[in-house]
């Protein structure tokens, strides 16, 4: 044991001395290993940080929930024309929908509009995101709310003038001051606020709740009907626990169809996503993002693996005196292979660590720069010191095989 220590401790020294003595060569040589370990573990850094972010925007719907509504939330099979002919969902299919599948814990009825400018006496906040939904709503999706409270069923069906508003823009409207019991203005109203959400930050899909006002959706239909080019809406379905999503999708999909009249035979004229399909469907295309970052990254750390090996070669023509003077006092092959082999690990490791530093650098600023946390996980400098390690051991090898085969007359004799 203590002989390898001494072996791992020469071994240190000779890298050390490489990189001292030759620094541009050691430099250039080392480029590879730094570019090709800093770009997987920069790949597998940002697919985890998004990856993580999605689950964490995700964690508060669950993942049978299904979106009803007349567009194509991804690929579809139905033609772009067809889809454009499609009906909007309805508030009355909504309500019989609601009333007629006992497979279903919630149903919600939510419509897409356009942004608003909130007032409240001098101070106004632009581009505001009105979420117009029943009160359902929070049984489907977890809102935190801070202060005050969601609209009620009644205040909902009765497009009552209350308002749930985000963070932002509480602050930028009253600042210190308690928002509960104020009055909002929008659409030439005034919207009482009940409610306050948590702080949350930008979605992954760009929702950002902090600059939303929830307000009951009959407002809006009392207001300006049902028929607007300005507003999509959209049945949100959460089935009960334990059933079948592809089950509960098939039973809406023939309730709405006997609804609609559509014969058989017709396609259907309305499309139902359940998010866990979505999900899957980002977890494939993460999962081809690492392929797609390893291949890349592979050919830096190929570049970096020889620049390693030349510097092990240079390194062996180098001191194949003092190898032969090591053989001549007793030294072993083993003892040889080893040395050099550890010495090629020692320098690719910090090629290694370099690049993992510039990660995490990298990841520092950026966090701090932006609403997004890059997060540097232990599995990936795991995964990065023992990458770096492997190059060392592959480029290594070699160049420890011919100078653990060398003669020790003939190896002294060339020093001479």
């Amino acid at each position: 044991m203590l002989l390898y220590l001494r072996l791992l401790r020469e071994s240190l020294s000779f890298a050390l001395n490489a990189l001292t003595n030759n620094k541009l060569r050691t430099f250039l040589s080392l480029l590879g290993v730094t570019i090709g370990i800093f770009s997987i573990i920069a790949v597998l850094a940002a697919v985890d940080s998004l990856d993580r972010k999605i689950k964490k925007d995700m964690s508060s719907v669950d993942k049978n929930t299904m979106y009803l509504k007349r567009f194509s939330f991804g690929p579809s099979d139905i033609p772009r024309w067809k889809r454009e002919q499609f009906p909007d969902v309805a508030y009355d299919e909504y309500q019989y929908l609601k009333d007629n599948t006992p497979t279903v814990q919630a149903m919600a009825f939510q419509i897409f509009t356009k942004s608003e400018t909130a007032r409240y006496e001098d101070k106004s906040a632009s581009n505001v995101n009105v979420v117009p939904v029943s009160y359902e709503f929070t049984d489907i999706q977890s809102l935190k709310i801070e202060h005050g409270r969601f609209y009620n069923e009644s205040e909902s069906n009765s497009g009552t003038a209350v308002a749930v508003i985000g963070y932002e823009i509480a602050q930028t409207l009253f600042g210190n001051d308690n928002p509960l019991e104020k009055k909002v203005r929008m659409y030439g109203q005034k919207f009482t606020v009940i409610g306050v959400l948590e702080k949350q930050g930008q979605g992954m899909f760009g929702e950002n709740n902090d600059t939303a006002i929830i307000i009951p959706v009959n407002f809006i239909r009392h207001m300006y009907g049902d028929n607007n080019s300005f507003m999509t809406p959209i049945i949100i379905i959460k089935p009960n626990p334990g059933e079948d999503g592809e089950a509960v999708k098939a039973e809406i999909t023939q309730k709405l169809r006997n609804y609609r009249g559509i014969k058989a035979g017709q396609i259907d004229n309305f499309i139902i996503d359940i998010l866990s399909g979505f999900t899957d469907l980002i977890d494939n295309i993460i999962g081809q993002m690492n392929v797609i970052g390893w291949i890349i990254s592979c050919f830096s750390l190929l570049v970096g693996g020889f620049g390693i090996a030349n510097i092990m070669f240079v390194s062996v023509k180098e001191r194949t005196n003092l190898i032969g003077i090591q053989k001549a006092l007793g030294a072993k092959n083993r003892f040889i292979l080893f040395q050099f082999l550890f010495e090629a690990v020692i320098l690719s490791l910090i090629g290694g660590i370099v690049g993992m530093l510039m990660v995490w650098g990298i990841a520092t600023v950026l966090t701090n720069a932006i609403e997004f946390e890059f997060i540097l996980g232990f599995s990936n400098i795991v995964i990065g010191t023992g990458l770096a390690a492997f190059i060392g051991l592959l480029s290594g090898i070699l160049p420890a095989i011919s100078a653990s085969k060398l003669d020790p007359v003939e190896a002294i004799r060339s020093g001479m």
